[in-house]
């Protein structure tokens, strides 16, 4: 799956003043992220506010990203959540013939034990021949799925080909890199960690700040997966303040925020989320100010 190494970016969903879908918007930020060198799109994502989505919306969304990508680089689209039978069911009702693989996040709110996650991606791995990227991101789903159980799915289903691992814990990392195998793909979700996470064996991102920055990060992740240390530290550290900013209050309005003030799309969220505040929102304007 050579085809999700490097920059994927978790595209967020822009909204109209009404809360309606901006497929204008989302066209032009998918423009903007391929022409700067973004290797992969994720469509629908928890950056996507996925859960306040309807279904009809989200088949909107894939078929705007399509159209705008004209098949330049490969897509992923986010199919998750904690009713196992409801998640099977969405893939196979899911026209998946334009998309490489599925991101699946682990179940949230039920709190299952690790077999209860095994169980979970059992199901879904036998559902579908698509490739499946797991994504572990205790922090939104309050439990943790543990390297071992990644790695147990990993050896008994081919179609689980990645994990986008997201616990901001660089030991994790070092454990899933260090006893994977060669073709297993650790993405990292972590924006602050990634470029460690690569040099030290990871095969890129999926990013949020990324889909702001397209150019600059996907050049970092590159100079990593080539092992240019100097270069690539060089730029994280240029874009480290806006990264932090950014999950200062929450994902996505931080990004949104950003995206508004590079006049991309407007920085609306949906109920129970809200734009970011006045003061987070001076804080990014001075940042980009002096980039």
């Amino acid at each position: 799956m050579k085809e999700l190494t490097g920059t994927g970016v978790a595209l967020i969903t822009p909204f109209n003043s009404d809360l309606s879908i901006d497929h204008k918007a989302l066209a032009a930020l998918v423009e903007f992220n391929i022409t700067n060198g973004v290797d992969f799109l994720v469509v629908s994502g928890t950056t996507g506010e996925s859960v306040t989505i309807t279904s009809d919306e989200k088949k909107d969304i894939s078929q705007t990203v399509i159209a705008a990508n004209k098949g330049r680089v490969p897509l992923v689209i986010g199919i998750g959540g904690n009713n196992t039978s409801a998640v099977v069911d969405e893939i196979k009702s899911t026209d998946l013939s334009n998309f490489t693989a599925i991101l699946s996040v682990a179940p949230y709110y039920n709190k299952p034990t690790q077999e209860g996650f095994y169980q979970h991606f059992k199901a879904i791995a036998k559902s579908t021949t698509t490739p499946i990227i797991l994504y572990n991101v205790p922090g939104r789903t309050a439990k943790n799925v543990k390297p071992s159980t990644v790695l147990r799915l990993a050896t008994d289903f081919k179609s689980i080909v990645a994990v986008k691992e997201a616990g901001n814990n660089m030991n994790q990392y070092l454990e899933l890199i260090k006893n994977k195998a060669n073709d297993f793909l650790v993405i990292s979700g972590d924006d602050d960690l990634v470029l460690g996470v690569t040099l030290a064996g990871g095969a890129g991102v999926i990013s949020v700040i990324g889909q702001a920055f397209p150019k600059e990060f996907s050049e970092m992740i590159q100079l990593g997966l080539d092992n240019n240390v100097v270069a690539s530290r060089a730029i994280e550290m240029r874009l480290m303040p806006i990264i932090n900013l950014i999950f200062e209050e929450n994902n996505p309005a931080g990004i949104k925020a950003v995206l508004k003030h590079k006049r991309l799309c407007s920085d609306l969220v949906r109920l129970p989320l809200v734009p970011a505040t006045n003061k987070l929102q001076s804080k990014i304007s001075t940042f980009l100010a002096q980039f």
